[in-house]
């Protein structure tokens, strides 16, 4: 193992309502849904009409501009419903599922005695090779163009973020498996990114066929995007590939067993959960079925439903389903009450990066923030807070000023094909102007993409 790489530069928000190390299996849903929204860029196609019976992995629906891209179904059952959006757009796809999964065959296999055309081939019929995303733009992963490396980060340092330690309990051979089938799809190395302090499975130490790398620090220490920047930057020209561990346990499943098992452990996290644990279920389910029970209610107080972290994801209601990518739903209070003397008032309960309040003198006390933003948007002015919080050598302020004013010349110099919204969510959390860097760094992206498309 090469030597830690420490992070000095970020923030880590003490949240009350971690999950405890408890697994349990939520319920099976009555239906489970596909949502092509969760794939930035996507304009899907559908294969299949409503009405037909599908099986766990039969295709639902393609990549109108990247017909190799293929989304299968979670489970097997009825594809029962549709659900459109504005001008049409396609929201969800619903099935109604069967009591016991009927799976497609595509064949078990050992990755390392097939060629990377076959690996690449059976993850694209799979309906397993959205878990593959690419910098630049943090999109899927396009078959076609080959990475220079590929990587893998064993560890989420995101508030109250799932224990990927845990989560691998008892599948570090699929791990293992589905790190083997990266090695054959890039000439590059497999980077595997370890945190120091946290990291001891077996399956991530002692991973085979990649290059193991060490991390410390605080939050945004996970992110891959900052392990990418100090492993290997990306610059204009080069494509990178970077998978999610349990999505990666999933494509070892597919040549372990030969299907599409699209099972997973999420955890039910946040100060408004009752009983803050882990629960496996099947990808798309229905929150409601995890969180209904474990959603703790006060007079006069709603709860917000977050898929995914407080920084980076989702609000969903309980119909929803989870999304693609995320492994844990956070419960928060909405913050939607109002506040005697607001936040000039002197208080122990709250969090700030500025030390406004005198909270900071108990580094262990662990906050029930809210939604609250406690104001709106201000005119945008150089803070040095951004360059606090964000541990890369880039220039926030100057890069999300390009963008502002579509200068693509100055958006590249700046360093816009390293960096993706998540890698500026610290930012937008102390940004005292209060704008949403996170969408401005997607229209960004989505700027030069269109450009050089």
């Amino acid at each position: 193992m090469s030597k830690p790489i420490k992070i000095k530069k970020g923030l880590n928000i003490p949240l009350k309502g971690e999950a405890e190390k408890i697994l349990d299996s939520a319920p099976r849903s009555v239906k489970y849904s596909v949502c092509p929204t969760d794939f930035h860029s996507l304009t899907p196609k559908m294969l299949v009409k409503e009405g037909e019976k599908v099986k766990a992995g039969a295709p639902l629906f393609f990549d109108k501009y990247n017909e190799k891209i293929i989304f299968t179904a979670p489970v097997s059952g009825t594809f029962s419903d549709l659900v459109r959006g504005e001008k049409r757009r396609i929201l969800r796809i619903v099935i109604e599922a069967d009591q016991v999964d009927e799976y497609v065959d595509f064949g078990a296999a050992d990755p390392l005695k097939l060629s990377g055309d076959q690996v690449k081939e059976k993850i694209l019929k799979s309906g397993l090779w959205p878990s593959i995303r690419q910098r630049p733009f943090d999109i899927i992963a396009k078959p076609d163009v080959p990475p220079k490396a590929i990587f893998v980060s064993a560890f989420d340092s995101a508030p109250l973020a799932a224990d990927l330690d845990f989560i691998i309990n008892g599948q570090e051979k699929e791990f293992q498996t589905g790190l083997n089938a990266l090695t054959r799809l890039t000439e590059g190395k497999v980077h595997l990114s370890l945190n120091s302090d946290l990291t001891l499975n077996k399956g991530f130490v002692d991973a085979k066929g990649v290059k193991i790398h060490s991390f410390t620090g605080p939050h945004p220490a996970g992110n891959v995007g900052i392990q990418i920047h100090h492993i290997d930057p990306v610059d204009k020209g080069d494509v990178v590939w970077y998978v999610g561990v349990q999505q990666l346990i999933m494509i070892g499943r597919l040549f372990e067993k030969g299907i599409y098992d699209a099972s997973q452990i999420i955890a039910l996290t946040g100060s408004e959960a009752l009983n803050p644990r882990y629960y496996k279920v099947v990808g798309g389910a229905r929150i409601s079925d995890i969180a209904t029970k474990h959603i703790r209610t006060e007079e006069g107080m709603t709860v917000r439903i977050i898929s995914g972290n407080v920084l980076t994801g989702t609000k969903v209601d309980l119909n929803d389903s989870i999304r693609y990518y995320d492994n844990q739903i956070t419960l928060i209070p909405e913050g939607n009450t109002p506040e005697i003397f607001g936040w000039i008032a002197p208080n122990l309960d709250k969090f700030s990066i500025s030390r406004s309040f005198p909270a900071f003198l108990m580094p262990w006390k662990k906050f029930r923030h809210n939604t609250n933003i406690r104001s709106g948007e201000r005119p945008f002015v150089v803070t040095g807070l951004y360059e606090k919080v964000l541990p890369m050598d880039i220039m926030p302020m100057q890069l999300l000023k390009s963008i502002m004013i579509n200068d693509i010349d100055m958006m590249e110099k700046l360093g816009i094909y390293e960096v993706a919204p998540e890698d500026f969510a610290l930012c937008e959390y102390v940004c005292p102007s209060k704008i949403d860097i996170q969408d401005t760094i997607r229209e960004g992206l989505d700027v030069i993409m269109t450009e050089f498309s």
